[in-house]
């Protein structure tokens, strides 16, 4: 995966993408990620890959929000659903965000750890982004311990990844590299028998 494709596969997602990740399953696995998450007015949210804007469903209205995604498409949906002035919507790589270090309470990341072309390099922007003691809410999907769903994901994973997405990423690999600035709050299953997971992460105090 790379930037120039995700760009081209999004645009092509946008139109069907709530239909598909915003229904059934997906709804209620995202209903449960935030049901105990609870926001403040005086709370600063960052949404890194905030797609057609499922999530912000489940965020009260006067809650300060800022949501980036790096497809324009995927971001004037989440803007046409969404027009409350509290939320700010930028086109931005979660690889490279150009906010400064610690300027948000919570960043949320949504299945974007297994799009974005490096993981590791995201998670470490969440973590430089995000104040003291703030926390990382992720819902993703994650490579699972099981072995008998080890071959059929090594066959398929390179197709799958064609359609801008990564069904072999390891967790504890991407985190390994933040290790030493986050503590592992909730490493909990979602959906699908533990591939979908709710990880809550909390900064260390500096």
């Amino acid at each position: 995966m790379n930037n120039h494709w995700n760009q081209f596969i999004y645009k092509c997602w946008a139109p069907f993408y709530d239909a598909f990740f915003n229904n059934g399953m997906f709804y209620r696995a995202r209903k449960k990620v935030f049901q105990d998450v609870h926001f403040s007015s005086e709370q600063r949210i960052l949404f890194v890959g905030v797609g057609t804007g499922a999530d912000l469903a489940f965020i009260p209205h006067e809650v300060n929000v800022t949501a980036i995604d790096y497809s324009s498409e995927m971001l004037q949906k989440a803007k046409d659903k969404y027009k409350n002035p509290s939320i700010t919507f930028h086109q931005m790589d979660a690889q490279q965000l150009t906010f400064d270090s610690f300027s948000f309470d919570v960043v949320v990341a949504s299945l974007i750890l297994s799009v974005v072309p490096d993981a590791e390099q995201a998670l470490k922007e969440m973590t430089r982004v995000v104040k003291p003691k703030g926390t990382i809410l992720i819902f993703d999907k994650f490579e699972t311990k099981k072995k008998s769903a080890a071959f059929p994901k090594k066959i398929f994973r390179p197709f799958v990844k064609l359609l801008g997405t990564d069904i072999g990423l390891s967790f504890e690999h991407v985190f390994e590299a933040s290790r030493d600035q986050l503590i592992l709050k909730e490493n909990s299953s979602v959906m699908l028998k533990g591939m979908y997971r709710k990880i809550i992460l909390q900064k260390v105090d500096e």
